[in-house]
This record gives structure tokens, C-alpha cells and sequence, in this order.
């Protein structure tokens, strides 16, 4: 199977075994682990709902199920999955409540780490967010998802560093991560996502210029904007008389 080739491959990169021998290599299968079902929730290849089998995703990943189980805790810390004993884990779910719950959490935390890091904004700051702005575009336009996101995360986490503190990025990182399984089950049409653009360069040049309440105003409008999709399309699909698409098979979501 090409992803199991993928992930026992990773895993057997001595670059990545930490010190520790037997200890080090099960390390690096559970960030091997980590990684891949994280991507495959983000992304909803494991959509909402889905039974974490450990098992069946230890079979999936090819290896045992000691660091798959590790792997299920650790995304059930940052709440992307519920672990509920004697009765095995799962995908959370996505709500229309927990959207906006999620998004208005954000608006909060961002505020003030926007309003932290226009202040003391730098020059080197504000290349390396237009590079990461620059590099989210051109993913988006070849069709690369997983770049796009990646990049789209740099650049936002690249302005709130700027803000020096280490307790407001950590407290952000589980609601952003979240929020972006939100953003994925979003279709965007293509004048929305040319306004989002336009609302990044906002919030970047707003902290370039240091100007404090514009740059809170951007992200503000750009959070809630995003909220306003989500909810628009959650409250499509939940329309009376829309068929509901069958799920495939574990396998096929988890590989593809």
C-alpha cells in the first residue's frame, strides 16, 4: 500500500529517531502517527464522527498500536478527537455551535495577540509573513490544499510571534486547529477567496504601518468573515431534502 510505504518509510529516516534507542523509535512513530491522522482529520479524509479504531488505524499506518494510541491522546488534547473510556475514540464533531463558538474564541485570542504584535512589528517580521502570504496564494492556485494550509498557518503564527508571547500561541493553537477543520469543509467560490486576499494584505499592512486599530479591525472582519461562510454552508447542507453522501470505507479516506 503506497501511504504504508510512505509512513515506514518516514519512520525508518535516522534523521528523525531521537536519542534513546527503543524509546527514541516509538517517539517517532507516534509523531509519525500524529501527523498523518492530523492531516487526514484537518483535511476530512477522517470526517467528523469517525471511530478511531485502534486496530484498524494501527493496520492503516503499519505499525503497532502502542504509539497509534498515544497518537489518538494527543489529538484528543487539542480536541480534534473525544476519547471516552471503555468506549474507544472518535472524530469530534462539527457543529453549527461549535463553529461559531470556535471562531469567536479566536476573534478574542487574535485581538490581542494583533494588537501585541502591530505594536512591535519589525521589518524581518513582516518579510517573512508576505513570503508565507505569497507562498498560500500560489499553493492555492496549483491545487496544493495541504501547502496552502500550511502556509496559510505560517503566515498568520509569523504576525502573532511578533506579539512575544509564548502562553497567548499556545492557548491559540488547539482553536485554530479546529477552526481550520471548518475552513476545510467550507467550498469557497473564487471572489471569496480573492477577498481574502485582500484581507490578509490588510492585516499585514496594518502591522507594517504599526497602526494598532486598524490591524485589530482586519483580523477581526477576516475571522468573523470566515465564520459567516461556515455557518452559510453548514446551514446548506442541513436543508431538508439534501441527500446526505455515503462515507467511504476507513481505508480508502485515510490513504487517498
Amino acid at each position: 500500500m503506497t501511504h504504508r510505504r510512505t509512513v515506514l518509510s518516514d519512520v525508518s529516516d535516522g534523521s528523525r529517531v531521537t536519542p534513546g534507542g527503543a524509546n527514541g523509535q516509538h517517539r517517532t512513530l507516534v509523531d509519525s502517527a500524529t501527523a498523518t491522522l492530523h492531516e487526514a482529520i484537518l483535511t476530512g479524509r477522517l470526517p467528523a464522527g469517525t471511530p478511531l479504531r485502534l486496530n484498524e488505524m494501527a493496520d492503516l499506518l503499519g505499525m503497532s498500536m502502542s504509539p497509534v494510541r498515544e497518537s489518538i491522546r494527543r489529538l484528543a488534547a487539542i480536541g480534534l478527537v473525544e476519547v471516552v473510556q471503555h468506549k474507544g475514540a472518535w472524530v469530534m464533531p462539527l457543529t453549527v455551535e461549535d463553529a461559531i463558538d470556535t471562531h469567536e474564541t479566536r476573534i478574542a485570542m487574535e485581538s490581542v495577540l494583533i494588537e501585541r504584535a502591530a505594536a512591535r512589528f519589525t521589518p524581518d517580521d513582516a518579510r517573512r509573513a508576505q513570503a508565507a502570504l505569497d507562498e498560500h496564494v500560489a499553493a492555492s492556485e496549483r491545487g496544493d490544499a495541504t501547502a496552502a494550509r500550511r502556509a496559510h498557518t505560517e503566515y498568520h503564527f509569523t504576525i502573532y510571534r511578533a506579539a512575544g508571547s509564548r502562553w497567548l500561541l499556545r492557548g491559540l493553537e488547539p482553536v485554530w486547529e479546529n477552526s481550520e477543520r471548518y475552513r476545510f469543509a467550507t467550498v469557497t467560490p473564487t471572489s471569496q477567496s480573492e477577498d481574502r486576499v485582500r484581507e490578509h494584505m490588510a492585516i499585514l499592512e496594518a502591522c507594517i504601518a504599526h497602526d494598532v486599530e486598524a490591524a485589530v479591525a482586519a483580523v477581526r472582519i477576516h475571522i468573523q468573515h470566515a465564520a459567516d461562510r461556515v455557518v452559510a454552508k453548514m446551514t446548506a447542507d442541513a436543508a431538508p431534502g439534501k441527500p446526505v453522501p455515503s462515507k467511504p470505507a476507513a481505508r480508502s479516506r485515510l490513504t487517498r
